[in-house]
């Protein structure tokens, strides 16, 4: 890996890192840049996604194609009903000396696609959760650490309610964003066919490798931030908390429950990494916005007055952004 000579020439190869990583993601994922942005956005933040969204989108082929462009060791983990937590995290045999050996499980990997997350029981979740939470695992008392980089890219079908089981808001905690993937437009739509159905292949190339991402999330941690854009952040978080002397009317009104205090740790973070990949060198109000949908969207509760008059989680937060 090449060295910099200052933060702000590292900045600079951030921002052309992440236009190659567009490009090329582009050339099998077309018409999703903005979710593209957002799961590049976590894992330079060392944070993980749950994208949302009704079958047939692609989600999995988005995170495919993202841990091919990354060149990342990566693992798909299809989670059913019987899934148990040794089948995720690898469990111990006893070997032809008669002695125990660990074989780990799909979970020792750099990248995780946790597909059909809430479809799995809560005993295998909270494995999942201490490996996201941690970066380790535990078997037989013993403790196992997970290679780095380490990210879950979970995916969720909002439609289907037989068979799952909803997330604990302690693991949906542990995502850095909440990603609504939408159909796309009628001309994407177009492209997507045109290309899926021919013999066509695409070779796609390596654009990072595990020493440069774990080099850009030490630089976005680096990067200043100004106590205005700060304050900011956290004022945001606060204000999504009913009891809270900064709430604003509509929150008393049709909140139940607040953000915790990891959403404005993400929604700093976030925003030094939108800022950077914007070729700016420290965040401004801007970017916190640009990140806070996503961040606040599952940390938030509706309260029933709220889902009576069809009031949805993401038009409360643009109102605290505007206020």
């Amino acid at each position: 890996m090449r060295t910099f000579q200052s933060d702000v020439e590292a900045i600079d190869n951030l921002k052309d890192a992440y236009q190659r990583l567009q490009n090329e993601i582009g050339k099998v994922i077309i018409g999703q840049d903005d979710v593209v942005k957002d799961v590049i956005i976590s894992i330079f933040s060392r944070g993980h996604c749950l994208l949302v969204g009704v079958p047939g989108l692609a989600k999995t082929l988005l995170v495919t194609t993202i841990s091919r462009v990354l060149g990342l060791d990566y693992n798909r983990i299809q989670f059913t009903p019987d899934l148990m937590p040794s089948d995720i995290i690898g469990t111990e045999i006893l070997d032809e000396n008669r002695q125990f050996r660990f074989i780990k499980g799909p979970l020792f990997a750099n990248i995780i696609l946790a597909d059909e997350i809430n479809r799995t029981p809560p005993k295998t979740q909270a494995a999942l959760l201490e490996a996201m939470q941690e970066k380790a695992v535990t078997a037989a008392g013993k403790r196992y650490e997970l290679g780095k980089p380490f990210f879950v890219l979970a995916t969720q079908n909002p439609i289907e309610q037989e068979g799952t089981y909803a997330l604990p808001e302690a693991q949906l905690d542990r995502f850095m964003f909440n990603i609504w993937v939408d159909y796309p437009t009628y001309e994407n739509e177009l492209l997507v066919v045109k290309s899926t159905t021919s013999d066509d292949k695409t070779e796609l190339k390596s654009i990072l490798n595990a020493e440069e991402i774990l080099y850009f999330q030490e630089l976005v941690r680096r990067i200043p931030i100004s106590d205005k854009v700060l304050e900011y952040a956290v004022k945001l978080a606060v204000k999504t908390r009913p009891n809270s002397e900064h709430a604003p009317e509509v929150v008393k009104k049709y909140l139940a429950w607040g953000a915790g205090p990891r959403a404005s740790q993400f929604l700093v973070l976030g925003a030094k990494c939108h800022a950077a990949i914007k070729g700016k060198y420290s965040p401004d109000i801007e970017d916190v916005n640009a990140v806070a949908t996503a961040i606040l969207r599952h940390r938030v509760i509706r309260n029933y007055k709220a889902e009576a008059e069809g009031l949805n989680v993401d038009s409360i937060i643009k109102q605290l952004m505007t206020n």
